[in-house]
């Protein structure tokens, strides 16, 4: 059993060090959303291991992950978009590991990746608009109004917070999901034999 747990410890420790270095690789994508919004592959490490090891795992490297981002990085919302962060990746993995430990196939797995897709763009639009919004404006002094203008450069449309999250935060929650559930896609059955 202290065998068993050991290798469950040391596979979760090095997929979320894998995670935080992809972490550190990101980018905007202004075209939907304003800079503050970085994409990164964080979530592809997460992902296969809710896949190997069962979404306890998953959600445990998640938490591990915006730890270790926290400790190398900091923070200029008092930890808040750092729980943030873990709330929405959460709500990705989990129900996608959830789905697939039911039974093991390449269907099933489309079907947790799509089922934790929808759910995390739409704990995304939540968070964003009640938690990490306000908790950006309130840490840098950026009144909600500034949010919304970043929003309307990109859709004319913007005039609210709601229309922000809903115009350009959850199409990019979308597109993060469907990068990471494709990479996760191609390389998984190699990786999995590995951890196993």
């Amino acid at each position: 059993m202290t065998k068993i747990n050991t290798k469950w410890m040391v596979k979760v420790g090095m997929l979320s060090a894998v995670s935080v270095v992809l972490m550190l690789f990101e980018f905007p994508l202004p075209f939907i959303a304003p800079p503050f919004y970085e994409l990164d592959f964080s979530e592809v490490p997460v992902l296969i291991g809710t896949f190997a090891l069962g979404p306890l795992a998953g959600v445990v490297i998640e938490f591990i992950k915006v730890l270790l981002n926290l400790l190398v990085n900091g923070t200029i919302t008092g930890g808040v978009g750092e729980f943030a962060n873990f709330l929405v990746g959460a709500c990705f993995v989990l129900p996608a590991g959830i789905i697939y430990k039911q039974k093991k196939t390449k269907i099933q797995a489309v079907i947790g990746m799509l089922a934790g897709t929808v759910i995390m763009v739409i704990a995304g639009v939540f968070v964003n608009a009640f938690l990490l919004i306000p908790a950006y404006g309130s840490a840098l002094g950026i009144p909600m109004e500034a949010f919304v203008g970043m929003g309307s450069a990109i859709h004319s449309s913007i005039d609210s917070l709601w229309k922000l999250v809903l115009l350009c935060v959850a199409p990019f929650n979308a597109l993060k999901c469907v990068i990471v559930s494709l990479i996760t896609a191609l390389i998984y059955k190699p990786l999995r034999r590995i951890l196993k």
